[in-house]
């Protein structure tokens, strides 16, 4: 006879099997914890922070990664209090200003990891100044732009095309907050010259607006799109959507 597992997250009881993070726990739940960088179909890597949670213990507590940290049996765990919120914001604000977003033209908007989360966490301004980082756009490809802009380093797409797609198109590369960016593995650095397909994997993957389908543009008016129906925290337990071919 088995004994059901389960720890508490903020108060309720999230049924867990051994090996499950708290975050793939608390989505199978329907409970929903902010991330941006964690996908349920590659390893996490904990790179945002943006799902740090607070883990009770006789000392107080201490703060780990959500996407990361294993559950475990009778663990208490935080998840939205207005402390973790509060950093989230911060978080968000700097992600914001670091890279260039401007929201109300881009094409991801309404249909955006990063947007949707700012309005669930009540960001109403960015509160640093604006980094304006020079990020060229890249139309080289056919089928595909590349509007390095709205990057937010979540390595999503580098994940994707090496072990998805076999392709190696992508790679992270550099150093600090305006060095560290996405390369393109090509001679010449232009997507164009890559084997890169718009039917590859790490075409839909980006949870932002920066690989975007040439010819598509607003196919889904603005008002109808997956965020505009109902807010991030409401579709947790929903199939992660990603862009069509």
């Amino acid at each position: 006879m088995t004994t059901d597992l389960t720890f508490q997250l903020d108060g309720e009881d999230i049924a867990f099997t051994p090996g499950q993070t708290i975050m793939q726990a608390a989505k199978a739940a329907g409970v929903y914890i902010p991330h941006l960088c964690w996908h349920p179909d590659f390893p996490a890597h904990g790179s945002c922070k943006l799902c740090t949670v607070k883990l009770i213990d006789a000392h107080g507590g201490r703060f780990g990664s959500g996407c990361t940290m294993e559950a475990q049996s009778g663990m208490v765990v935080e998840n939205r209090t207005a402390e973790l919120d509060d950093k989230r914001r911060t978080l968000l604000q700097m992600f914001f200003v670091e890279g260039n977003h401007f929201c109300p033209s881009c094409e991801k908007s309404g249909d955006c990891t990063l947007q949707a989360t700012a309005y669930e966490l009540k960001m109403m301004s960015p509160h640093f100044d604006m980094f304006y980082p020079d990020r060229p756009v890249d139309a080289s490809h056919p089928d595909v732009l590349l509007d390095f802009n709205r990057c937010i380093m979540c390595s999503l797409c580098v994940t994707a095309s090496r072990d998805v797609d076999k392709k190696n198109v992508f790679a992270m590369g550099g150093r600090g907050i305006l060095g560290r960016r996405i390369h393109i593995n090509s001679e010449s650095g232009k997507l164009g010259d890559t084997d890169f397909a718009v039917t590859d994997r790490a075409a839909g993957i980006c949870p932002v607006g920066v690989i975007l389908k040439k010819r598509k543009g607003f196919a889904i008016p603005i008002g109808e799109r997956r965020y505009d129906k109902a807010p991030i925290n409401e579709q947790v337990k929903e199939p992660l959507k990603e862009a069509a071919p």
